[in-house]
């Protein structure tokens, strides 16, 4: 009869135990996707705030250059072909372009090479460059003084 007893106590246990198992699924299963949906929130919250801080940050360079960032021009980028094609559309060596420009030879020609970037007020002086034709080229580079 102990033996019978003890059974049935093991029984009722294991029975227990499933029936436990089975209402605690369904709670697991969205613990689970809950945590989930928890995880891919913070992610989409971090690339957003990336996001702000980088408009942030070049607004405000735009804000100390005393140029609204969004009223920047597209069309007009800087490109090394770009500044050799002109110059050499000018007939200009390096050092007379770079009198031109307010540099030296040796900018113009890292430039050309890719090497090095000019400044935004050298670049506005490439942009002013870009319409003006070989003969008021020449004129603007006897009027200026040779770099020393």
């Amino acid at each position: 009869m102990v033996s019978f007893i003890a059974a049935f106590k093991e029984q009722i246990r294991r029975l227990a135990r499933k029936e436990i198992r089975a209402q605690i699924a369904p709670t697991k299963r969205a613990a689970a996707q809950h945590r989930r949906d928890i995880a891919r929130i913070k992610r989409q919250l971090m690339t957003c705030l990336r996001r702000l801080e980088k408009l942030e940050t070049r607004q405000n360079r735009g804000a100390v250059s005393g140029e609204p960032a969004a009223s920047a021009n597209p069309k007009n980028r800087f490109s090394a072909r770009s500044v050799r094609a002109q110059r050499k559309r000018l007939k200009f060596s390096a050092a007379e372009y770079g009198r031109l420009v307010g540099v030296s030879g040796q900018t113009i020609y890292q430039w050309e090479q890719g090497k090095s970037r000019p400044r935004k007020s050298q670049f506005a002086s490439l942009i002013a460059l870009r319409s003006i034709g070989r003969r008021e080229a020449l004129a603007r580079v006897k009027q200026k003084r040779p770099i020393d």
